[in-house]
Formats: structure tokens, sequence, C-alpha cells
């Protein structure tokens, strides 16, 4: 695997995991029973451990590529701005649509 495909997969992963909390109501998408409306603790907590993911995929990818870069907090600020924006269509979809009289 070289560099771009890398960078592309752990994209495509990222925009995936970002937006898993936004349409289950499970908690961490298979457990417990379906609810009405799982509480946005549980979101946010999923969001995190779905950012957590993201990065291990990530420094797992650039440590199989090459020597891995130590990195700042300014990298994982920058990680986390961009999972949270990532995750944007799914909050869209979760919060903000217009819902019919049915759901």
């Amino acid at each position: 695997m070289d560099q771009t495909t890398a960078v592309w997969l752990v994209l495509a992963a990222a925009m995936l995991a970002a937006n898993l909390p936004y349409f289950s109501e499970r908690i961490f998408f298979f457990f417990g029973p379906d609810q009405a409306r799982k509480p946005v603790g549980w979101r946010l907590l999923e969001l995190a451990l779905m950012a957590g993911l993201s990065l291990a995929l990530g420094f797992a990818l650039e440590a199989r590529l090459g020597q891995r870069q130590p990195q700042g907090w300014e990298f994982y600020a920058a990680a986390f701005c961009l999972f949270i924006t990532l995750g944007f269509p799914g909050f869209v979809w979760c919060y903000l649509r217009r819902r019919r009289h049915g759901d």
C-alpha cells in the first residue's frame, strides 16, 4: 500500500466513523434496546471513541509505511476539529432534518 492509498483509507474510515453515532439509536451501535432517542452524552462518548479508533488506524498505517512522527497537541486539536467536521452530515440527519408525521 502506498502513502496516497493510506491517506484516502484513513479519510474514508474517519468519515464513516464520524457519522456512525448519529445513525443508530442503540448504545455503541448494538448494545441495549433500540431507544426512541439516544441521549447526547452517549453520542459524544461514541464520537470520542470513534475519533480515537480513527487516529489509531492512521498511526498504524503510518508506522507500517515508515517511521511514525511524534505529534504535538496542535495535531490532535486539528484532527479532532476535522473529525467533528466530517460528522456534520450525520448530525444534520439526526437533529436538523424535518421529521415527517410518522417519525
